[in-house]
């Protein structure tokens, strides 16, 4: 049995566009709209807006995309969970899966990385 749950999404962002997108999706989403991109985190996220889901500008080398991140406390089970509904294996970074899903949408598999899981999560068995 293990649990898992829509953690965040990412706006998968270009560079050169990371601070237009930190401001517009901010403003849009009702965020801090006073983040700067000055430094970047290990993994390249520049932008933070809370809501019910965590949203985050994250600078990356692909073109534009939407991604969404799904937190488990059982990265293997939920992993294997997802590929037995279709999803593929792409990339182990690190410490997460990235995958692909049927549709042909990329999104992560992470261990657990807020201090309210497993608050809203599933529990699967």
């Amino acid at each position: 049995m293990h649990r898992s749950r829509l953690k965040v999404v990412l706006f998968d962002t270009p560079a050169e566009d990371a601070q237009a997108g930190v401001d517009f999706w901010s403003a849009a989403l009702g965020g801090d709209t006073g983040k700067t991109v000055t430094s970047e985190d290990p993994y390249g996220r520049v932008g933070y807006v809370r809501n019910a889901v965590d949203a985050m500008v994250q600078r990356t080398d692909s073109e534009p995309r939407i991604h969404v991140d799904i937190e488990t406390d059982d990265l293997e089970a939920e992993v294997s969970r997802l590929e037995k509904l279709g999803a593929e294996r792409v990339e182990f970074v690190e410490q997460w899966w990235v995958m692909k899903a049927p549709s042909g949408h990329i999104f992560c598999v992470v261990p657990i990385q807020s201090n309210d899981f497993p608050n809203g999560a599933n529990q699967w068995d």
